[in-house]
């Protein structure tokens, strides 16, 4: 988990300074080597880790359009995935997709611009699963704004109706782009929610990896017991803005600071050593074995062919 939640960090933290390559004096963000929008994830790397640690290749994750630590988490190739984050010939999707649209099938994991997109193919994998008598659980991510979506309520209740093997996990970071929560949602916690569709629903605060680990194998256990889904909101940070370039003026004064005061990363690590009995030097090589990935990775991509224009038309649908 920790390893995952620096290598997440690390590439986000290599692309915020990539990403600006070519977009300046004057800003567009189809100039450069990363084309479009960037959302990143860092501070949110805790809720992927502690739920994807119980996964496996066969079970099915769909993301956000904030997406890099869950594709970590889950296991999508990191070559690929930043090839396609760089628009290359060589990325996941040929780099047609881009960031916001990471498709692995090989371990079963999408995501979607589109808020609260997932829900719907997550509880129709879910469904196919237990129609076909196939093994694997769907999980959900998705953000507090997306709780919103009528999207979100239909998912919920179909999955509750038919007992799907389907875990929903809500992403609360306080904010949906810039609106926060208390202006948005009319409960102050989405797990109270989870009693309209008559299922278990559980909320985890303080941004742990640990805690949210042992509310989601509980979960993901459930599911593949055949007991049905639960919705699942853990409290987390975004440390960025909502895209790269966000002046975030509709942040409270402190707010930010008080916040990478609780990076969730610097606070795993004191636990690894205090608690765990991790010594100094193990942490230094996962996070050196990190950074060596990570720039691997950049160099694959930054090498790699861009797609050919004679493809533009291949993949797409007639």
């Amino acid at each position: 988990m920790y390893r995952n939640m620096v290598l997440s960090r690390r590439l986000e933290e290599t692309i915020s300074k990539i990403y600006f390559e070519g977009k300046t004096p004057v800003f567009n963000m189809a100039n450069g080597p990363i084309p479009g929008e960037m959302h990143l994830s860092n501070g949110q790397e805790p809720v992927a880790v502690g739920v994807c640690a119980h996964l496996t290749a066969e079970d099915i994750v769909t993301a956000t359009h904030r997406p890099h630590h869950q594709a970590i988490a889950k296991g999508v190739d990191l070559d690929a995935m930043v090839a396609e984050i760089f628009g290359k010939a060589t990325g996941l999707s040929g780099g047609r997709g881009g960031h916001m649209h990471l498709f692995d099938p090989k371990v079963n994991f999408a995501c979607s611009g589109i808020i609260a997109q997932g829900l719907g193919p997550a509880v129709g994998a879910a469904l196919s699963r237990k129609l076909r008598g196939l093994p694997g659980v769907a999980v959900a991510f998705l953000g507090d704004g997306a709780a919103n979506q009528g999207a979100f309520h239909e998912a919920m209740n179909l999955a509750a109706v038919w007992k799907l093997p389907f875990v929903c996990v809500i992403e609360d970071n306080s904010w949906g782009i810039s609106v926060p929560k208390s202006a948005s949602t009319a409960v102050a916690r989405n797990d109270v929610r989870a009693a309209a569709y008559g299922i278990p629903g559980h909320y985890v605060a303080g941004n742990d990896p640990l805690a949210i680990y042992e509310v989601a194998g509980e979960a993901i256990a459930r599911a593949r017991a055949g007991a049905g889904p639960t919705l699942i909101e853990c409290e987390t940070y975004r440390l960025a803005g909502h895209f790269m370039g966000d002046a975030e003026g509709y942040r409270p004064k402190g707010e930010k600071e008080a916040l990478f005061a609780a990076d969730p990363i610097p606070k795993m690590r004191a636990r690894l050593l205090a608690e765990f009995g991790f010594s100094e030097d193990e942490l230094v090589a996962a996070e050196g074995a990190a950074a060596d990935r990570v720039a691997a990775a950049i160099r694959f991509a930054r090498d790699s062919a861009d797609p050919r224009p004679e493809d533009a038309l291949t993949a797409v649908f007639a």
